[in-house]
């Protein structure tokens, strides 16, 4: 017989080969889509940005992802990984022009109270690192809320703050958990568990509904501010007792804000434009019948479209609708309700767009839903080239023809995959815990040989 010793090395020589095989593969080619899959991270709980956050370097070459350590790029030609940030933080979006990354992190500070006493005070510190240099320098000190986005000129920073507090719906302005609550490092985003009037749980899609709708009944008073880079100077936007949330700046209009009353769709009016200064406020979607909802909003790469996710009603009818800036034109893709996508995004020259897929307890209730999507819009053309008169005032129509590129049947949604094009439109990058673990992926546009 073995001794124990003998049984007690063979075992402990085989634990890094277990570990080994539970994890993700490198690389693969999905039987089921004939796309090739490349895993793009090492260490688990890596993840991609939300789906709206600008995540690549001015150049196109670089990925930025975070890590429960902090963050890191990703070299996209040689997926070579490189530290940038070596602590827990909470990023906003890599810079469009200038090569930083800006994040923000709590701070901690002992300070003197007029009586004496010693007091430690929380600040939420902005910091922004050179993805080249690592040079980091310190941007701004808030006394109270987030930040969300920074602007196309990368002169001002967008946030917003609550009075009040906002429990699980502590964000860091943009609608994602801030720093220290719960992050995309972890294997799901938020708890919402809740009861419905039965007394009996309800599916997480259900009890996020009631979470959010008790959150805006509680109309907190919420402001919008912008912090100015050069001289951290703070400036109100907008006030409201309605959820704001979802605040993003115009990827090429300086001045030019996309923000959400955020809160169940079919009871608010979501989607919301706003100039720097506080003047021109929009809406940009009103809805027509009863439960029709409108949202998870994003700008076009060139800043001239805003797209959002549309359903006439509710559950039923599904589009990625569009409307023109310029001109307030209208653009509405049809696609079928397995296709229906968490968040859609959309390829940098417009042209192409990507859903993530969503399980058979969200809004869609796909049978066969959990899939990443390709989408290529296909419009609808006049009979025999025959125009109505007043066609350029009504919504263009069109729908979507899809192919799936990555099977995500061993996903839990409860992580939402939130899709990106490269900026090259080679590939499409996502979040997943497939394997039981997070890790950033992706997958090759062009079906491989």
């Amino acid at each position: 017989m073995l001794s124990l010793r003998i049984i007690f090395c063979i075992v402990v020589g085989f634990l890094p080969l277990i570990a080994r095989a539970s994890e993700a593969p490198s690389e693969w080619i999905d039987p089921d889509t004939g796309h090739r899959v490349v895993r793009l991270t090492q260490e688990p709980g890596t993840s991609s940005l939300y789906f709206h956050q600008n995540a690549y370097s001015p150049d196109g070459k670089k990925l930025i992802v975070t890590s429960p350590n902090g963050i890191s790029t990703i070299d996209l030609a040689t997926r070579a990984i490189e530290p940038i940030v070596k602590e827990r933080v909470s990023v906003i979006v890599a810079g469009r022009k200038s090569g930083l990354v800006y994040y923000s992190k709590r701070v901690a500070q002992d300070t003197t109270q007029p009586d004496g006493t010693k007091k430690t005070v929380t600040e939420n510190v902005i910091f922004a690192t050179d993805l080249t240099t690592k040079v980091t320098r310190e941007i701004a000190k808030l006394p109270r809320g987030g930040i969300a986005s920074i602007n196309a000129d990368e002169t001002l920073m967008l946030g917003s703050y609550v009075d009040g507090d906002a429990g699980i719906f502590s964000r860091d302005g943009a609608g994602r958990p801030a720093a220290g609550t719960s992050g995309a490092a972890e294997t799901f985003q938020a708890d919402y568990r809740a009861n419905g009037p039965d007394g009996k749980p309800l599916t997480f899609a259900e009890a996020k509904e009631v979470r959010m709708n008790e959150q805006l009944e509680r109309r907190l008073k919420r402001t919008m501010f912008t912090v100015n880079i050069a001289t951290g100077e703070i400036k109100i936007v907008y006030a409201s007792t309605d959820w704001l949330n979802h605040l993003q700046f115009s990827p090429t209009d300086p001045k030019l804000i996309m923000f959400c009353h955020e809160g169940p769709w079919h009871k608010i009016d979501r989607i919301w434009t706003i100039r720097t200064d506080g003047s021109a406020l929009t809406k940009i979607h009103t809805r027509t019948m009863n439960m029709e909802i409108a949202g998870h909003e994003f700008f076009g790469a060139d800043g001239k479209m805003i797209w959002y996710d549309l359903q006439t009603p509710r559950g039923e009818d599904f589009w990625v609708a569009g409307y023109e800036l310029a001109t307030g034109r209208r653009t509405w893709w049809h696609l079928q309700r397995d296709e229906w996508s968490v968040h859609f995004n959309v390829s940098p020259d417009g042209r192409l767009f990507a859903g993530d897929g969503g399980d058979h307890e969200m809004v869609a209730h796909a049978k066969d839903g959990k899939w990443i999507y390709l989408f290529t819009p296909q419009r609808i053309p006049d009979v025999a080239g025959i125009k109505n008169p007043e066609s350029a005032n009504l919504i263009d129509p069109g729908f979507f023809q899809s192919e799936r590129l990555v099977n995500l049947s061993k996903h839990d949604y409860r992580l939402e995959p939130n899709v990106s094009f490269t900026p090259d439109m080679k590939w499409i990058v996502f979040r997943s815990n497939m394997t039981g673990v997070v890790h950033t992926y992706a997958v090759e546009i062009a079906k491989a040989n």
